[in-house]
């Protein structure tokens, strides 16, 4: 699992790349705050490689809670910069913070 965060210059935007290795996934999402927790907003590619990843551009200056759907079943990331406790969810979210 990894983030990769490229802040740009021009705009108070940073490009937020989410990539997991999952070769045996068959469907992988990132869903979170920045895009109302729906799964078809944010869909990541599987690459030749087994590796599925996307790019989101997110507002530079905030925090966002998220975690990854994959095949059905929420994962949080081990790359995020911290974690909240979510009480409809009873479980932890991962934080990226910008």
């Amino acid at each position: 699992m990894a983030i990769k965060k490229q802040f740009l210059k021009s705009k108070p935007v940073c490009k937020v790349t989410f990539s997991l290795a999952l070769e045996n996934a068959k469907s992988v999402s990132v869903v979170g705050s920045f895009n109302g927790w729906n799964a078809k907003k944010a869909p990541l590619k599987k690459l030749k490689n087994g590796t599925f990843k996307t790019v989101i551009n997110l507002d530079s200056g905030l925090s966002h809670e998220f975690k990854y759907i994959v095949d059905g079943v929420y994962v949080n990331d081990a790359a995020a910069d911290a974690y909240v406790w979510n009480d409809f969810a009873g479980s932890e979210n991962g934080v990226i913070s910008l």
